[in-house]
């Protein structure tokens, strides 16, 4: 019963049903488990009244089944999902849990949860808009050590931030990064909306093997970090990254060519959306993209490019031939002056906007690159789990 199992960066309908999906499981789970000890002292009493070498004879021990599964929870599937893994391994129903997301819960409830799972199945945890801040992320993380196989780790919306330094913040980076340190197979690290300014170095400083995909959208960070990270082990490994968020004005744009220039033999997944990316930047980066033989998706949603800019990038990256999808930006020369009325001074010419797009897609069709798909809203894409890429 598994899949690849959403980031819940966007709340959709797939998400919420497998939160469903993993409440309606647990519940199974202990409606089993209840009619299994109904049906063995039913079959106690029945032994009892017999005779002879019916009497001798041993119970049979009750057959199971592994259910591998990946798991979301909230606050209303906790209860019931902790009890069906509090009984679930003497029951007909054992989960082995591979993916596990905790949603909006603390950090205690996450902490009980991992400790009823299976070690030898758990290879992705998220954990999503639980509040957790880095004391809260310290209290989980050296539960993390039992699961050998534990490959990624999703810190997303938890308000772990570290940019302004304390003494008692500097001592929790130490403890993260040695926690991180000790997570053997640890090759994807999301670090979503952390506020890690100047940190990054400190953090990843104890992991001992090279990180495969790298996702820190809005974390704040500075020059010396991308710095960090291209001259570290991890930028020749790296398959993913994601820098989404970040204002490269301020000083990140050559920090960001090296790292490029660093991770272009192995990347397949690029993300740069919101960075203020403009077409002098887009100049001084696309070489070093077009250097980037394997790539397959780039992400440049929400950055003020024009669309000679938009229209130059397409023709020159038809010559990757592993790219399969760009998100690109509305152009900014693609609004026009808002009514009076509207509250806008400038609001979209759609009809400018649908001739860019007619010429784009005749400039696809000309290539030869039907496979290559480019598309102006984000929402239409979905990453690529990770164990995918």
């Amino acid at each position: 019963m598994t899949g690849p199992l959403d980031s819940m960066a966007g709340c959709n309908i797939f998400e919420l049903s497998v939160c469903s999906s993993t409440k309606a499981l647990a519940k199974a789970c202990m409606e089993l488990s209840k009619n299994q000890q109904e049906f063995q002292r039913h079959r106690s009493k029945w032994h009892k009244g017999c005779s002879g070498a019916a009497s001798a004879m041993a119970s049979p021990q009750p057959l199971g089944v592994d259910v591998h599964t990946n798991l979301l929870v909230s606050e209303t599937s906790y209860e019931i999902l902790r009890d069906a893994l509090h009984t679930g391994a003497a029951g007909p129903l054992r989960l082995k849990c591979r993916e596990f997301t905790a949603l909006a819960i603390v950090a205690s409830e996450i902490v009980t949860l991992l400790e009823s799972l299976d070690p030898s199945c758990l290879r992705t945890v998220e954990l999503c808009y639980n509040c957790l801040e880095l004391t809260g992320l310290l209290e989980i993380l050296p539960h993390l050590l039992r699961f050998p196989e534990l490959r990624s780790l999703k810190v997303q919306c938890n308000d772990v931030t570290v940019q302004h330094l304390t003494p008692e913040s500097a001592v929790g980076i130490r403890c993260l990064a040695g926690q991180l340190g000790m997570l053997p197979s640890l090759r994807e690290l999301n670090l979503k909306f952390s506020g890690l300014s100047g940190n990054l170095h400190q953090i990843l400083c104890d992991i001992q093997a090279p990180l495969e995909s790298l996702e820190l959208p809005f974390c704040s960070l500075v020059p010396n970090d991308l710095t960090f990270v291209s001259q570290s082990f991890h930028a020749p490994a790296l398959k993913r990254l994601d820098l989404s968020g970040h204002d490269i004005s301020q000083g990140l744009l050559e920090p960001l060519r090296l790292l490029l220039q660093e991770t272009s033999a192995s990347l397949l997944h690029l993300n740069l959306m919101e960075c203020r990316i403009a077409d002098s930047h887009l100049a001084v980066l696309l070489p070093m993209l077009l250097c980037c033989s394997c790539l397959r998706f780039l992400g440049l949603s929400t950055n003020p490019l024009s669309l000679a800019a938009i229209k130059d990038l397409l023709q020159k990256t038809l010559e990757l031939p592993d790219l399969h999808e760009v998100v690109y930006p509305y152009p900014r020369d693609c609004y026009k002056p808002g009514s009076p009325d509207s509250g806008w001074d400038f609001v979209k010419d759609e009809e400018l906007f649908a001739a860019a797009k007619a010429e784009f897609s005749q400039i696809l069709a000309n290539s030869g690159r039907t496979d290559l798909v480019w598309i102006d809203d984000p929402d239409n894409h979905k990453a690529l789990d990770y164990f995918f890429l």
